[in-house]
């Protein structure tokens, strides 16, 4: 149903706090950029992040959300003191501090109504594998994904914007091109949560028909009123073609597809 919504939309306002962001969030946003729909992304976070001391730096941890959305309003930061301090101080904290919130939310608004359809990704014809890894899968193994996609005639692209030894801006710009050209993504959702960028390229992948692979190990289930026990957030778990847990799987997977 969700995804049924999705495919109706002609705008998105995400809300984002970080510097956790919520995967299913993410994946929403993959999903509209690959369709043009135009995101206009609402964060509270008062950090910016990037790969070295010296810079750039970029409003979230994934660097691919800023240069996918249309706009980014920050409210972050803390309304003055009144000068006529109120007994209620806690009812005088929050009056004050709404304020910056509500006026973030309508920025948002008046950005979405304003802002042009995204760039749709070009077709992907390519036969291409976009591996997207994360650090809860050591190097070693992820050049072993790589090879093993290389002997199968997969040309792969292995995403480098989060390297530290890269031009950053030019490298989201050759992740998300060579991401839209390929016909197989490879992403990792090990961890607390699936990140970020794993995420996007899931969202994305669903949004344009692609089969996502994900690596992830045996882990904590979810329960939840209502639902089945879940391994994953649910836009996540069902959207992904096949998850591995060893480079034998992911070679079945592939030679499956």
């Amino acid at each position: 149903m969700d995804c049924e919504r999705l495919r109706r939309i002609d705008g998105m306002i995400a809300i984002l706090h970080g510097p956790s962001l919520d995967d299913g969030v993410c994946m929403e946003i993959g999903f509209a950029a690959a369709r043009g729909v135009p995101v206009v992304i609402l964060t509270t976070d008062f950090q910016s992040y990037g790969p070295r001391t010296d810079g750039p730096a970029f409003v979230f941890p994934e660097p691919l959300l800023q240069m996918l959305a249309a706009r980014v309003e920050r409210a972050y930061r803390l309304a003055p003191p009144s000068r006529h301090p109120s007994r209620d101080r806690f009812s005088a904290f929050r009056g004050r501090n709404i304020r910056p919130l509500d006026a973030a939310i309508d920025q948002a608004v008046d950005a979405l109504l304003t802002a042009a359809p995204h760039a749709t990704p070009t077709s992907h014809a390519q036969r291409l594998a976009f591996i997207e890894p994360s650090p809860y899968l050591p190097d070693s193994e992820w050049r072993d994904v790589a090879r093993q996609l290389q002997a199968r005639d997969w040309p792969v692209h292995v995403a480098v914007r989060l390297r530290a030894d890269m031009n950053t801006h030019s490298a989201i710009q050759a992740d998300w091109d060579a991401f839209c050209r390929s016909t197989l993504a490879v992403v990792d959702v090990r961890g607390p949560e699936a990140a970020p960028g794993a995420a996007l390229m899931i969202g994305a992948c669903t949004a344009t028909g692609r089969p996502v692979l994900a690596g992830y190990t045996a882990g904590c289930q979810t329960f939840a009123d209502g639902r089945e026990p879940n391994w994953r957030n649910l836009m996540i778990q069902y959207a992904v073609y096949g998850r591995f847990t060893s480079i034998g799987e992911l070679i079945a997977l592939t030679d499956a597809l």
